[in-house]
């Protein structure tokens, strides 16, 4: 059955009308390597429409690797990646960021010369081709992530949690169906990873699907709807966050012993 078309001036929204039930995305098989490196091997997970799907695993599992092979910054030495049932293993990232796919990076990457709405009129564009409506959706994202009181604000001269959130904002003004959290809630204090997790939450409520990786476990695992764990590359285990941390290899790669104590 057929959701009702999505308003591309919303820049929440998806973007495309889409059929609810398939996979909006399909790793299959994707291995990537980088000479005799295996950054990720065999990986295969399908994502549905509107999940939020936690990304989780010690430092180096892969999980920036496959953050960048979906979002097309890296093409894959093997298998291939399916976006709203289209094969885009071969497409660039604008490309991808225009059929909806859109991402955050572990260091915020903001214009520091510009101010804040400008910064997020450049994810505007991707949707609207006039800069007036570009503004408009501009000024829409920044309230919506509770950054309208810092539209003229330079974003050089903002915090390290506003950064954050404005990295959101110039991905959600692209109009995205699915959206790539790359550790937005790191080194957070805990009121401040707080709101951060309503704001993830918010978003998914738009019917955004989301992906995202965070070291925090205690904050992750109550929110997302499923885990992936990577371990060297491979995924170790997924399904409910309740049965994942119970996983026996989960705990010895990642959780520790501690955790099997308690």
């Amino acid at each position: 059955m057929s959701a009702d078309p999505i308003q591309r001036e919303d820049p929440i929204q998806r973007g495309d009308p889409i059929l609810r039930g398939d996979p909006i995305l399909r790793v299959d098989h994707v291995t990537l390597r980088f000479g005799g490196l295996v950054a990720n091997a065999d990986v295969s997970l399908d994502v549905a429409r509107g999940e939020l799907l936690g990304l989780i695993g010690p430092n180096g599992a892969g999980k920036s690797t496959l953050f960048n092979l979906i979002s097309g910054t890296y093409r894959p030495t093997e298998g291939r990646i399916l976006f709203q049932g289209r094969d885009i293993t071969g497409l660039p990232a604008p490309e991808r960021c225009r059929r909806g796919i859109a991402r955050t990076f572990q260091v915020p990457r903001s214009f520091d010369s510009m101010n804040v709405v400008e910064n997020v009129i450049v994810g505007g564009f991707v949707r609207h081709a006039g800069a007036a409506a570009a503004r408009r959706a501009a000024l829409e994202t920044l309230d919506f992530v509770g950054l309208a009181d810092r539209a003229e604000a330079v974003a050089g001269e903002l915090t390290p949690p506003e950064k954050r959130r404005l990295e959101v904002a110039r991905a959600l003004a692209t109009g995205p169906a699915l959206l790539l959290l790359d550790e937005v809630l790191t080194g957070l204090t805990p009121s401040e990873a707080k709101a951060g997790v309503e704001l993830i939450r918010r978003v998914a409520e738009r019917g955004v699907t989301v992906i995202m990786v965070e070291h925090v476990m205690e904050v992750v695992m109550p929110l997302v709807d499923r885990a992936v764990v990577l371990h060297l590359g491979r995924v170790l285990a997924q399904g409910h966050p309740t049965e994942v941390v119970r996983h026996e290899g989960v705990i010895t790669a990642y959780l520790g012993e501690r955790h099997r104590a308690a």
